[in-house]
């Protein structure tokens, strides 16, 4: 379905970066040849992948941060949707820099989409430099932006890819890592796991998942999209005022609900959750 030699099944989407994380070092180490301890990640501020330790070092967002230091080291960050400062990051340190990891659709940010060309930049520039391109598609994979992937719509292939979210269905946590072989088996039998990954049942939900999405030809279901488009679309135009509308370079089917004083309407915190 994706064209990749290996698949490595994990649980939650943070434990599929976690995953991609290691595995890209270990493959900057023994295919790069990067000097120990060395190993450099990139990504991208205003791009989320997460909650854990290794994942929260890579935010630009101080409220993910603040209170979990020291924080994890090994990492550059450079601006979403800007190839020209990635390739400047890529000409000072691309020597250690083992994988570069994003989303190709922002989605906690407020899904914003990149510029015109901007995928397929990265994919020459991650070619160029012997760096990993690694794709956290868990929100915007599986169908979810009309393609079955959304490096898909520059026909781009990236090295590594992380499935999550949409592949257990809502039903179960399931995430997966995507490669080929001279990539995945840097890691070695031993060398890392989880002890539900892959587990008989969330494997079981995961093909499923995957079924539907095929059999109902969910990713080319774009006169659905278009008629959702065109309601908010509709909605937005009343100006109502707790409804902020998205940024030009954001996607149109989406919307911010706010109040005056621009903080969003549904607080967990005051329902004492």
């Amino acid at each position: 379905m994706f064209g990749y030699e290996m698949v490595l099944p994990m649980n939650t989407g943070a434990e599929g970066v976690e995953t991609a994380l290691k595995l890209a070092r270990k493959w900057g180490y023994e295919k790069k040849k990067i000097p120990k301890n060395e190993a450099i990640i990139v990504s991208c501020c205003g791009c989320f992948h997460g909650r854990t330790l290794a994942v929260i070092s890579m935010s630009c967002d101080n409220e993910a941060t603040r209170g979990f230091g020291p924080l994890v080291p090994g990492h550059i960050k450079v601006d979403f949707g800007d190839a020209v400062a990635l390739e400047k990051i890529f000409k000072e340190h691309g020597d250690r820099i083992a994988g570069f990891l994003f989303e190709p659709i922002q989605g906690e940010a407020g899904v914003i989409i990149p510029p015109k060309g901007y995928l397929k930049a990265v994919r020459d520039l991650c070619s160029k430099y012997n760096v990993l391109m690694i794709a956290d598609e868990i929100q915007s994979g599986l169908a979810r932006s009309g393609k079955m992937l959304a490096c898909d719509w520059e026909g781009v292939r990236p090295d590594v890819v992380i499935l999550g979210k949409a592949l257990g269905g809502g039903v179960i946590p399931v995430s997966a890592v995507l490669a080929d072989k001279d990539v995945m088996l840097c890691i070695r039998p031993g060398e890392h796991g989880s002890t539900f990954g892959g587990n008989p049942l969330a494997s079981a939900v995961a093909i499923a998942s995957l079924d539907v999405i095929q059999e109902e030809k969910l990713a080319e279901s774009r006169d659905e999209v278009k008629e959702g488009s065109k309601v908010l679309h509709d909605v937005l135009e009343l100006d109502l005022p707790n409804m902020q509308k998205a940024k030009p370079k954001d996607s149109p089917t989406t919307a911010t609900i706010c109040d005056r004083c621009g903080r969003n309407l549904y607080d967990p915190s005051d329902r004492a959750l």
